[in-house]
Protein backbone atom coordinates (compact mmCIF):
# COMPACT_ATOMS: atom_id res chain seq x y z
CA UNK A 1 0.00 0.00 0.00
CA UNK A 2 1.19 3.47 -0.81
CA UNK A 3 0.69 6.73 0.99
CA UNK A 4 2.75 6.12 4.14
CA UNK A 5 4.90 9.21 3.62
CA UNK A 6 2.28 11.67 2.52
CA UNK A 7 1.89 14.60 4.88
CA UNK A 8 -0.75 17.20 5.54
CA UNK A 9 -0.54 20.28 3.32
CA UNK A 10 0.08 23.73 4.68
CA UNK A 11 -1.63 26.84 3.29
CA UNK A 12 -0.19 27.74 -0.09
CA UNK A 13 1.86 30.86 -0.49
CA UNK A 14 -0.35 33.82 -1.35
CA UNK A 15 1.47 34.40 -4.65
CA UNK A 16 0.19 31.13 -6.15
CA UNK A 17 -2.67 31.86 -8.54
CA UNK A 18 -5.59 29.54 -7.81
CA UNK A 19 -7.13 30.60 -11.13
CA UNK A 20 -4.04 29.61 -13.13
CA UNK A 21 -3.09 26.64 -10.98
CA UNK A 22 -6.42 25.20 -9.73
CA UNK A 23 -5.08 22.03 -8.17
CA UNK A 24 -4.92 20.63 -4.66
CA UNK A 25 -1.39 20.79 -3.28
CA UNK A 26 -0.10 17.54 -1.82
CA UNK A 27 3.16 16.83 -0.03
CA UNK A 28 5.49 13.86 0.32
CA UNK A 29 8.04 13.51 3.13
CA UNK A 30 11.42 12.44 1.74
CA UNK A 31 13.87 10.33 3.73
CA UNK A 32 16.10 13.38 4.21
CA UNK A 33 13.23 15.33 5.76
CA UNK A 34 12.20 17.51 2.83
CA UNK A 35 8.65 18.34 1.82
CA UNK A 36 8.17 17.43 -1.84
CA UNK A 37 5.16 19.15 -3.38
CA UNK A 38 3.09 17.46 -6.07
CA UNK A 39 -0.31 17.54 -7.71
CA UNK A 40 -2.35 14.41 -8.32
CA UNK A 41 -5.43 15.02 -10.45
CA UNK A 42 -7.93 12.67 -12.09
CA UNK A 43 -8.22 8.90 -12.34
CA UNK A 44 -7.11 6.16 -14.71
CA UNK A 45 -3.70 5.37 -16.12
CA UNK A 46 -1.09 7.73 -14.70
CA UNK A 47 0.78 10.35 -16.68
CA UNK A 48 3.70 11.65 -14.63
CA UNK A 49 5.08 15.03 -15.67
CA UNK A 50 8.77 15.63 -14.86
CA UNK A 51 10.00 19.22 -15.07
CA UNK A 52 13.48 20.64 -15.50
CA UNK A 53 15.31 23.88 -14.75
CA UNK A 54 13.98 26.48 -13.79
CA UNK A 55 10.40 25.23 -14.04
CA UNK A 56 7.98 23.54 -11.64
CA UNK A 57 4.68 21.68 -11.98
CA UNK A 58 3.00 24.95 -12.95
CA UNK A 59 4.51 24.41 -16.42
CA UNK A 60 2.12 21.50 -17.05
CA UNK A 61 -1.07 23.13 -15.74
CA UNK A 62 -2.86 23.44 -19.10
CA UNK A 63 -2.15 19.85 -20.13
CA UNK A 64 -3.23 18.54 -16.72
CA UNK A 65 -6.50 20.46 -16.84
CA UNK A 66 -7.18 19.10 -20.32
CA UNK A 67 -6.39 15.45 -19.55
CA UNK A 68 -7.39 14.90 -15.93
CA UNK A 69 -10.90 13.80 -16.94
CA UNK A 70 -9.36 10.77 -18.68
CA UNK A 71 -6.06 10.11 -16.90
CA UNK A 72 -4.43 10.41 -13.53
CA UNK A 73 -2.04 13.35 -13.86
CA UNK A 74 0.82 13.53 -11.35
CA UNK A 75 3.34 16.36 -11.37
CA UNK A 76 5.96 16.81 -8.62
CA UNK A 77 8.21 19.77 -7.88
CA UNK A 78 11.82 18.73 -7.36
CA UNK A 79 13.36 19.82 -4.07
CA UNK A 80 14.46 23.42 -4.51
CA UNK A 81 11.72 24.20 -7.04
CA UNK A 82 8.11 25.31 -7.04
CA UNK A 83 6.35 24.70 -3.74
CA UNK A 84 8.79 22.07 -2.46
CA UNK A 85 11.18 22.77 0.39
CA UNK A 86 14.71 24.06 -0.11
CA UNK A 87 18.00 22.53 0.96
CA UNK A 88 21.39 23.96 1.84
CA UNK A 89 23.12 20.60 1.28
CA UNK A 90 25.02 20.42 -2.02
CA UNK A 91 24.45 16.68 -2.30
CA UNK A 92 20.69 17.29 -2.42
CA UNK A 93 21.14 19.24 -5.66
CA UNK A 94 22.77 16.46 -7.67
CA UNK A 95 20.39 15.18 -10.38
CA UNK A 96 20.79 11.65 -9.02
CA UNK A 97 19.42 12.88 -5.68
CA UNK A 98 16.43 14.37 -7.50
CA UNK A 99 15.96 11.04 -9.29
CA UNK A 100 16.02 9.06 -6.03
CA UNK A 101 13.39 11.33 -4.46
CA UNK A 102 11.28 11.15 -7.61
CA UNK A 103 11.41 7.35 -7.49
CA UNK A 104 10.50 7.36 -3.81
CA UNK A 105 7.39 9.44 -4.56
CA UNK A 106 6.28 7.07 -7.33
CA UNK A 107 6.85 4.15 -4.96
CA UNK A 108 4.77 5.83 -2.28
CA UNK A 109 1.96 6.44 -4.79
CA UNK A 110 2.38 2.83 -6.00
CA UNK A 111 2.05 3.91 -9.62
CA UNK A 112 1.98 1.30 -12.41
CA UNK A 113 1.49 1.51 -16.19
CA UNK A 114 3.15 4.91 -16.06
CA UNK A 115 3.51 7.29 -18.97
CA UNK A 116 6.48 9.60 -18.29
CA UNK A 117 6.32 13.10 -19.77
CA UNK A 118 9.84 14.52 -19.54
CA UNK A 119 11.31 17.92 -20.35
CA UNK A 120 14.86 19.24 -19.83
CA UNK A 121 16.40 17.64 -16.68
CA UNK A 122 13.16 15.70 -16.37
CA UNK A 123 14.54 13.37 -19.05
CA UNK A 124 17.44 11.90 -17.06
CA UNK A 125 15.45 12.02 -13.80
CA UNK A 126 12.50 10.19 -15.34
CA UNK A 127 14.55 7.72 -17.37
CA UNK A 128 16.61 6.78 -14.33
CA UNK A 129 13.32 5.45 -12.95
CA UNK A 130 12.43 3.79 -16.26
CA UNK A 131 15.72 1.90 -16.48
CA UNK A 132 15.40 0.70 -12.87
CA UNK A 133 11.69 -0.16 -13.06
CA UNK A 134 10.90 -0.94 -16.71
CA UNK A 135 7.96 -3.12 -15.68
CA UNK A 136 6.18 -0.06 -14.25
CA UNK A 137 6.65 2.26 -17.24
CA UNK A 138 4.46 1.74 -20.32
CA UNK A 139 5.23 4.79 -22.44
CA UNK A 140 7.66 7.66 -22.81
CA UNK A 141 7.03 11.25 -23.86
CA UNK A 142 10.29 12.97 -24.76
CA UNK A 143 9.97 16.76 -24.97
CA UNK A 144 13.24 18.62 -25.62
CA UNK A 145 15.51 16.67 -23.33
CA UNK A 146 18.51 14.35 -23.37
CA UNK A 147 20.00 11.47 -21.36
CA UNK A 148 23.66 10.91 -22.23
CA UNK A 149 27.06 12.47 -21.43
CA UNK A 150 27.71 15.73 -23.30
CA UNK A 151 31.11 16.71 -21.93
CA UNK A 152 32.67 16.45 -25.39
CA UNK A 153 30.05 18.70 -27.03
CA UNK A 154 31.13 22.36 -27.03
CA UNK A 155 27.51 23.54 -27.17
CA UNK A 156 26.79 22.04 -23.76
CA UNK A 157 30.28 22.27 -22.32
CA UNK A 158 30.50 26.03 -22.86
CA UNK A 159 27.07 26.66 -21.34
CA UNK A 160 27.82 24.46 -18.35
CA UNK A 161 31.19 26.17 -17.78
CA UNK A 162 29.75 29.67 -18.06
CA UNK A 163 26.75 29.04 -15.82
CA UNK A 164 28.83 27.31 -13.14
CA UNK A 165 31.51 30.06 -13.15
CA UNK A 166 31.44 32.71 -10.44
CA UNK A 167 29.73 35.23 -12.74
CA UNK A 168 27.16 32.68 -13.87
CA UNK A 169 26.43 31.66 -10.30
CA UNK A 170 26.13 35.29 -9.24
CA UNK A 171 23.68 36.03 -12.05
CA UNK A 172 21.58 32.93 -11.33
CA UNK A 173 21.43 33.48 -7.58
CA UNK A 174 21.22 37.26 -7.41
CA UNK A 175 19.58 38.21 -10.71
CA UNK A 176 17.42 35.11 -11.24
CA UNK A 177 19.05 34.69 -14.64
CA UNK A 178 17.37 31.43 -15.60
CA UNK A 179 13.87 32.78 -15.09
CA UNK A 180 14.42 36.37 -16.20
CA UNK A 181 16.67 35.78 -19.22
CA UNK A 182 17.03 32.13 -20.19
CA UNK A 183 13.33 31.23 -20.20
CA UNK A 184 12.32 34.10 -22.53
CA UNK A 185 15.19 33.23 -24.90
CA UNK A 186 14.26 29.54 -24.90
CA UNK A 187 10.69 29.92 -26.18
CA UNK A 188 9.66 30.49 -29.77
CA UNK A 189 7.45 33.49 -28.98
CA UNK A 190 8.25 35.52 -25.88
CA UNK A 191 4.78 37.00 -25.76
CA UNK A 192 3.38 33.72 -24.44
CA UNK A 193 5.26 34.39 -21.20
CA UNK A 194 2.90 37.06 -19.95
CA UNK A 195 3.70 39.08 -16.81
CA UNK A 196 1.18 36.97 -14.89
CA UNK A 197 2.86 33.72 -15.98
CA UNK A 198 6.36 35.03 -15.33
CA UNK A 199 5.28 36.05 -11.83
CA UNK A 200 4.54 32.40 -11.05
CA UNK A 201 8.03 31.38 -12.11
CA UNK A 202 9.76 34.32 -10.42
CA UNK A 203 7.93 33.92 -7.13
CA UNK A 204 8.87 30.23 -7.04
CA UNK A 205 12.52 31.36 -6.90
CA UNK A 206 12.26 34.48 -4.75
CA UNK A 207 15.72 34.94 -3.16
CA UNK A 208 19.36 34.06 -3.71
CA UNK A 209 19.22 31.50 -0.89
CA UNK A 210 16.25 29.69 -2.41
CA UNK A 211 17.93 29.37 -5.84
CA UNK A 212 20.61 26.86 -4.83
CA UNK A 213 19.10 23.92 -6.76
CA UNK A 214 18.52 26.06 -9.83
CA UNK A 215 22.13 27.28 -9.66
CA UNK A 216 23.51 23.76 -9.24
CA UNK A 217 21.93 22.12 -12.29
CA UNK A 218 24.09 23.79 -15.01
CA UNK A 219 27.34 22.43 -13.60
CA UNK A 220 25.90 18.92 -13.65
CA UNK A 221 25.30 19.07 -17.41
CA UNK A 222 28.95 18.08 -17.64
CA UNK A 223 29.69 17.18 -14.02
CA UNK A 224 27.10 14.39 -13.84
CA UNK A 225 28.48 12.68 -16.94
CA UNK A 226 29.10 9.36 -15.18
CA UNK A 227 25.52 9.22 -13.90
CA UNK A 228 24.14 10.16 -17.32
CA UNK A 229 26.33 7.48 -18.93
CA UNK A 230 25.01 4.87 -16.50
CA UNK A 231 21.44 5.60 -17.57
CA UNK A 232 22.28 5.67 -21.26
CA UNK A 233 24.18 2.39 -20.99
CA UNK A 234 20.95 0.87 -19.61
CA UNK A 235 18.76 2.29 -22.38
CA UNK A 236 17.76 -1.18 -23.55
CA UNK A 237 15.39 -1.17 -20.56
CA UNK A 238 13.27 1.57 -22.14
CA UNK A 239 14.32 1.99 -25.80
CA UNK A 240 11.59 -0.28 -27.18
CA UNK A 241 8.69 1.26 -25.24
CA UNK A 242 6.10 3.28 -27.20
CA UNK A 243 7.51 6.80 -27.32
CA UNK A 244 6.09 10.17 -28.30
CA UNK A 245 8.71 12.70 -29.37
CA UNK A 246 7.56 16.30 -29.03
CA UNK A 247 10.25 18.68 -30.24
CA UNK A 248 10.35 22.45 -30.35
CA UNK A 249 12.66 23.42 -33.20
CA UNK A 250 13.40 26.91 -31.82
CA UNK A 251 14.95 25.56 -28.64
CA UNK A 252 18.30 27.15 -27.75
CA UNK A 253 19.30 24.13 -25.64
CA UNK A 254 18.33 20.94 -27.48
CA UNK A 255 18.83 20.87 -31.21
CA UNK A 256 17.95 18.61 -34.11
CA UNK A 257 21.16 16.76 -33.29
CA UNK A 258 19.67 15.55 -29.99
CA UNK A 259 16.36 14.78 -31.66
CA UNK A 260 18.11 12.58 -34.21
CA UNK A 261 19.79 10.60 -31.47
CA UNK A 262 16.38 9.91 -29.92
CA UNK A 263 14.85 8.85 -33.24
CA UNK A 264 17.76 6.50 -33.89
CA UNK A 265 17.43 4.78 -30.50
CA UNK A 266 13.70 4.65 -29.76
CA UNK A 267 12.43 1.80 -31.91
CA UNK A 268 8.70 2.49 -31.49
CA UNK A 269 8.32 6.26 -31.71
CA UNK A 270 6.17 8.88 -33.32
CA UNK A 271 7.44 12.41 -33.84
CA UNK A 272 5.71 15.77 -33.67
CA UNK A 273 7.86 18.76 -34.57
CA UNK A 274 6.82 22.25 -33.46
CA UNK A 275 8.43 24.73 -35.84
CA UNK A 276 7.12 27.77 -33.96
CA UNK A 277 8.08 26.62 -30.46
CA UNK A 278 11.16 26.29 -28.33
CA UNK A 279 12.03 24.57 -25.09
CA UNK A 280 8.84 24.68 -22.98
CA UNK A 281 6.23 22.99 -25.17
CA UNK A 282 3.64 22.47 -22.43
CA UNK A 283 3.77 26.21 -21.84
CA UNK A 284 3.99 27.27 -25.48
CA UNK A 285 1.56 24.92 -27.23
CA UNK A 286 -0.52 23.21 -24.54
CA UNK A 287 -3.53 22.44 -26.75
CA UNK A 288 -1.40 20.75 -29.41
CA UNK A 289 0.60 18.90 -26.78
CA UNK A 290 -2.53 17.65 -25.01
CA UNK A 291 -4.08 16.55 -28.29
CA UNK A 292 -0.94 14.69 -29.39
CA UNK A 293 -0.62 13.07 -25.96
CA UNK A 294 -4.26 11.96 -25.88
CA UNK A 295 -3.99 10.44 -29.37
CA UNK A 296 -0.74 8.73 -28.45
CA UNK A 297 -2.23 7.21 -25.31
CA UNK A 298 -5.14 5.84 -27.31
CA UNK A 299 -2.96 4.40 -30.05
CA UNK A 300 -0.56 2.92 -27.52
CA UNK A 301 -3.41 1.09 -25.81
CA UNK A 302 -4.28 2.95 -22.63
CA UNK A 303 -6.59 1.13 -20.26
CA UNK A 304 -9.14 3.23 -18.37
CA UNK A 305 -9.25 2.08 -14.78
CA UNK A 306 -9.70 2.90 -11.16
CA UNK A 307 -7.29 5.10 -9.28
CA UNK A 308 -4.44 3.32 -7.52
CA UNK A 309 -2.43 4.36 -4.53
Amino acid sequence: MGGMNRIAPTPRQDWVSDAMYPFESRFFATESGHRMHFVDEGEGEPIVFVHGNPAWSFEFRHVIRELRSEFRCVAPDHIGFGLSSRSSRREDHHPESHALRFAALLDDLDLRDITLFMNDWGGPIGLDFARRHPERVRRLVIANTWCWPVGDDFHFKAFSFLMSSWIGQYLIRHRNLFVNRVMPKAVGDRSILTPEIMAQYRNAQPTSDTRAAMAAFPGHIVGAGDWLRSIWDDRAAFADKPALLLWGLKDIAFRRKELERWTSVLSDHELHEFEDCGHFLAEEAPDRVASALRDFMERAGFRPGEREG
